[in-house]
């Protein structure tokens, strides 16, 4: 099982070191980067690290910008990397916003950090998580 090249879009420090810290200890995880905002995260992906990546991680609401611009900026991307989101607001209205914009998953930060665990070890593993129940979050899924 080869480690899963993480980048993580979160504003909050606190939040961010420790999921960084969960889930390089649970899971066979590295992150490669991270960015507070949506301009660093654009930056990021512009100047290459999106090819570098096989997961995106990303918050919703940041201090500059939101994850609604870094996941219409990622749709189109070559990198074939999968995109989740963690958030405190996921509502239903959230959470189709974001499958809509391209996000393979949705995850709530309050009581969904098992079911990104989950989803994070399965993706290591090489297993297909677009069948998974247990991390089709809402019970939404991407549009057609």
């Amino acid at each position: 099982m080869s480690k899963l090249r993480t980048f993580i879009v979160e504003d909050s420090p606190v939040i961010r070191e420790n999921l960084i810290a969960t889930l390089e200890e649970l899971v066979p995880l590295e992150v490669v980067g991270y960015a507070e905002d949506e301009p660093g995260a654009l930056r990021w992906l512009r100047d290459g690290g999106g090819g570098g990546c096989d997961l995106c991680i990303v918050d919703i609401f940041l201090k500059q910008g939101s994850g609604f611009g870094v996941l219409r900026a990622m749709k189109d991307a070559p990198w074939p990397h999968r995109r989740v989101v963690l958030s405190n607001f996921a509502t239903p209205d959230v959470r189709r916003r974001c499958l809509d914009l391209g996000a393979d998953k949705v995850f709530d930060k309050s009581n969904d950090i098992d079911a990104l665990i989950r989803y994070c070890e399965r993706l290591a593993a090489g297993e297909n998580v677009d069948t998974d129940p247990d991390t089709r979050v809402g019970g939404l899924e991407p549009s057609a």
